[in-house]
């Protein structure tokens, strides 16, 4: 109720019945005065409150900081598998993880299991088909000209067989195909190799391929793409080719020049095209360049063709680089 003086007042109304009748007792003072212990009581009570809350929201963060590590380390792993640095997720994991972790490599396994079967049955099915191809090859050859168009139609056939056996060894992610591979090795052998083959040619070959550089790629493949590409360079370069490799962010790029012919801008953007090889026309870049081009964009990486410092065509083939090695 509301005082004379507008004070706020609190009061109590009782009714006692005695033998004189009933009496009414009422009892009033300042709100003030009442309220004022409920007011000492809930300041303490609601800071008490908030530090609690605090200190839950503080545990919360820290359980989620901490007891997710785990997973965060799951999802590195997950990622060494894609790069091709590990093979499986490791087991020793917490216990709570341990099934979906076993239940990833499973999957990691079958996977690979399923690709290395289909690899196996385009394997089985190209090399079935390379023997008879070859016979009538040779019975091509010994009919002459006469049967020219009949020839180039055997080998774009057999350029097609080598492109899907290519794409076929490059499919699997992870496991050897994935392999971390040191670039110089090869480099040096294919320029053995091509100097033997080529040995009636004079040419200078600069090699600039730190020993220390590896790629994420199955060796078969990375010769393949290298024996394309230094196979080209040597057929036309007149005297040089420049073999350079350099580090760029998470790829090796590696550059093969010559001072040959080179192609037009428009030859550059036919020879990347799959299926297609310009030396059917005579200007002498043939079906390996779009396989190396696939081969690499299946590895994460990518071709390049330009205009060589010396002249003739830049080749730069680009691959995801072995954070497994120096």
């Amino acid at each position: 109720g509301i005082a004379k003086s507008g004070e706020a007042m609190h009061f109590r109304i009782a009714q006692i019945d005695t033998t004189a009748g009933p009496v009414t007792i009422m009892a009033a003072g300042p709100r003030e005065v009442a309220e004022r212990p409920l007011r000492q009581a809930a300041v303490p009570l609601l800071a008490s409150l908030g530090i609690l809350g605090a200190f839950l929201i503080g545990a919360i963060f820290l359980q989620l900081r901490f007891g997710l590590r785990p997973l965060r380390r799951i999802e590195a792993s997950l990622a060494s598998v894609r790069r091709g640095e590990a093979r499986h997720v490791p087991p020793d994991q917490p216990v709570e993880l341990t099934p979906l972790v076993e239940e990833v490599n499973a999957l990691i396994d079958q996977n690979e299991a399923g690709l290395e079967n289909a690899r196996r049955h385009v394997a089985n099915l190209a090399h079935g088909l390379k023997t008879p191809l070859a016979a009538l090859a040779v019975k091509l050859d010994e009919a002459g000209d006469r049967d020219s168009e009949m020839r180039a139609l055997v080998d774009r056939i057999d350029a097609s067989i080598r492109h899907h056996l290519g794409r076929a060894r490059a499919a699997a992610p992870g496991g050897p195909a994935r392999q971390a591979t040191l670039l110089a090795p090869h480099v040096t052998d294919l320029t053995a190799t091509l100097a033997r083959i080529h040995a009636g040619r004079t040419l200078s070959v600069a090699q600039h391929v730190d020993p220390t550089l590896s790629v994420a790629c199955d060796p078969q493949d990375l010769e393949e793409m290298l024996g394309n590409l230094l196979d080209n360079a040597w057929r036309w370069a007149k005297a040089a080719i420049g073999i350079t490799a350099t580090r760029n962010g998470s790829m090796i790029e590696i550059a093969i020049a010559d001072d040959g012919p080179g192609l037009s801008a428009a030859a550059m953007a036919e020879a990347m095209v799959a299926g297609r090889r310009l030396d059917e026309r005579g200007e002498g870049h043939g079906f390996g360049l779009s396989i190396t081009r696939e081969l690499a964009e299946l590895y994460g990486g990518t071709l390049s063709l330009g205009v060589s410092p010396l002249g003739g065509l830049l080749a730069t083939l680009a691959l995801p680089r072995a954070d497994g090695l120096p």
